[in-house]
C-alpha cells in the first residue's frame, strides 16, 4: 500500500479547493466549477486529484470533465481550407468545437436529478475525440470542467461560462509549464529537448499567451 502523501497535500490552495467543494456538496443542487489554465499548468492532474479525494469516500460525488473531447476531428481539419495550419496549430481555440461544448455544458448544468448525461472523451492513440465516452450521473452534485479556453470572451465560450458557479484559474509560472510540456513531448513523442521546445514555440506558447489573458475573468487564482 502506497502511504506517501500526495504532492498537493498541505498546500493551502489545494486545501481551500477541497473546502469549497465540500461546501457545495452540502447543498441540494448541482454546481459547475470551471478550472482553466495554460498548457502544462497541471489542470487535469489537479482536477482528478480533487475528484478522487471525494469519490474515495462516496463514488460520483464529484465528476471531472475535460475539454479535450471537443477537439475537431482530424477529418474535419483536413477539410478546412487552411488544413496544414490547422494541424500545426491543433490545440488552439479555433480547432475546438466551441458550439458543441457550450451545448453540452448547458445540458449538464440543467440535468441534476433528472437524467444522466454523456460527455465526449479523447483517444490520444488515435488523436481523435470519442462521442459519449463518459457518463455523468444525475445525482452528481459537483462537476469540475477543466480546459484551456473556458474563460474566452467569444460568444460560444461565453455561453458555457454563464453556467459556471465558480471560475478557478491555475496560475503557474510560464517557465515551469514550458518545462513540463517539454518533458511531456519528449516522453510521448520521443522528441529531443530541442525538438520539443521548437514544437512548443510554434503552438503551445501561443496558446499559453492567449489563455493568460483570460485569467482576469477568474474568481480565484490558484497557486500550487
Amino acid at each position: 500500500m502506497n502511504t506517501r502523501p500526495h504532492p498537493y497535500q498541505h498546500i493551502p490552495d489545494a486545501e481551500q479547493a477541497i473546502e469549497k467543494i465540500q461546501n457545495h456538496l452540502q447543498q441540494d443542487k448541482r454546481r459547475l466549477i470551471a478550472l482553466a489554465g495554460g498548457p502544462g499548468s497541471g489542470k487535469s492532474t489537479f482536477a482528478n486529484y480533487l475528484a478522487e479525494h471525494f469519490n474515495a469516500q462516496r463514488p460520483s460525488q464529484v465528476v471531472c470533465l475535460s475539454m479535450d473531447g471537443f477537439h475537431l476531428p482530424k477529418q474535419t481539419l483536413r477539410n478546412l481550407p487552411n488544413a496544414d495550419e490547422a494541424f500545426t496549430r491543433r490545440g488552439a481555440a479555433w480547432t475546438f468545437d466551441h458550439h458543441k461544448f457550450s451545448q453540452y455544458v448547458a445540458k449538464i448544468a440543467e440535468a441534476y436529478q433528472t437524467q444522466d448525461c454523456q460527455w465526449p472523451g479523447f483517444d490520444h492513440a488515435l488523436g481523435d475525440p470519442i462521442d459519449n465516452h463518459l457518463s455523468v450521473p444525475q445525482q452528481t452534485k459537483v462537476i469540475l470542467i477543466e480546459g484551456l479556453y473556458l474563460f474566452l470572451p467569444e460568444v460560444d465560450w461565453q455561453k458555457a461560462s454563464d453556467y459556471y458557479h465558480e471560475r478557478w484559474f491555475l496560475d503557474i509560472p510560464l517557465p515551469t509549464a514550458i518545462e513540463r510540456l517539454a518533458l511531456r513531448h519528449q516522453t510521448v513523442w520521443g522528441l529531443s529537448y530541442q525538438q520539443a521546445m521548437s514544437r512548443i514555440q510554434q503552438n503551445d506558447a501561443l496558446n499559453a499567451e492567449q489563455v493568460a489573458q483570460t485569467k482576469e475573468y477568474a474568481d480565484w487564482l490558484i497557486q500550487l
